[in-house]
């Protein structure tokens, strides 16, 4: 009898398996707030960020040229150690006035500081970036790379001052959709995936000491440098692009 309960009480002691939960119903932009330069948190009179046909769509329908109009749409809730996987496309062509940069270009931000405490006139949150590229644009980059507005990270063993670093991804075109995944484990190592395979991995990200929107956040967290969980975020840096099947699995 006692060879029947064993595997019984193992059973009711283990903890259910993590589940992927959908982040977006695709069909609103409920549990989603945007924050755009130069406003307050929550306003986004020109509908810079809207759902369209299952996806939720950076729009330039009002938009005739680029003004400084960063825009970021926060989750609701701070992430930890976690896995997120989405598709995303790149659309049409850039808004005039953009820098050079900026063409064929957007992101996931993670690790980001809460929206609440930007500056009204703040260009990017304190935070990590998945960086999302196309071509055609100035220069042939791939797609999946990491940029660290505000922070920094440690890549084979050494911490890295770049502000963009370049992934193993392939160069990728505007209008494509591609999947892409991004896994935070709890020790800290944090690897980007596109199309299913990984093509940047580092760790042990911290705030940036330099950096001056950094400085109020290192302040408010006692000197402390360490960067462990924070806001995703989905960015607008002047060109069209889309979200769908955004899905979250919690490792934490």
């Amino acid at each position: 009898m006692r060879y029947l309960l064993l595997p019984m009480l193992a059973l009711l002691g283990a903890a259910p398996a993590p589940k992927w939960q959908s982040i977006f119903d695709g069909k609103t932009l409920a549990g989603w707030t945007p924050k755009i330069t130069g406003r307050a948190l929550g306003e986004d009179p020109l509908h810079m960020f809207v759902v369209q046909d299952g996806a939720i769509r950076v729009s330039h329908a009002n938009y005739s040229r680029f003004e400084g109009d960063f825009g970021h749409l926060f989750w609701k809730a701070p992430l930890g150690a976690y896995r997120i996987r989405f598709d995303y496309r790149l659309l049409g062509e850039s808004l005039p006035g953009i820098q050079p940069w900026q063409a064929s270009n957007s992101g996931i931000m993670f690790h980001a500081q809460p929206p609440a405490t930007m500056r009204r006139d703040q260009q990017f949150p304190v935070s990590l970036e998945f960086q999302l590229l196309g071509v055609p644009r100035p220069t042939r980059e791939p797609s999946g790379n990491l940029c660290t507005p505000g922070t920094t990270v440690v890549i084979e063993g050494t911490r890295d001052p770049r502000h963009c670093i370049l992934s193993t991804s392939p160069l990728l075109p505007v209008g494509r959709w591609t999947k892409a995944a991004l896994e935070v484990l709890p020790d800290g190592r944090i690897t980007h995936f596109i199309d299913g395979k990984p093509v940047l991995h580092y760790s042990a990200a911290e705030l940036d000491p330099q950096d001056k929107d950094a400085q109020p956040l290192i302040a408010a967290a006692g000197g402390k440098l360490a960067l462990r969980q924070g806001y995703i975020a989905l960015q607008s840096e002047g060109h069209q692009i889309e979200f769908r099947k955004i899905e979250v699995l919690r490792l934490d």
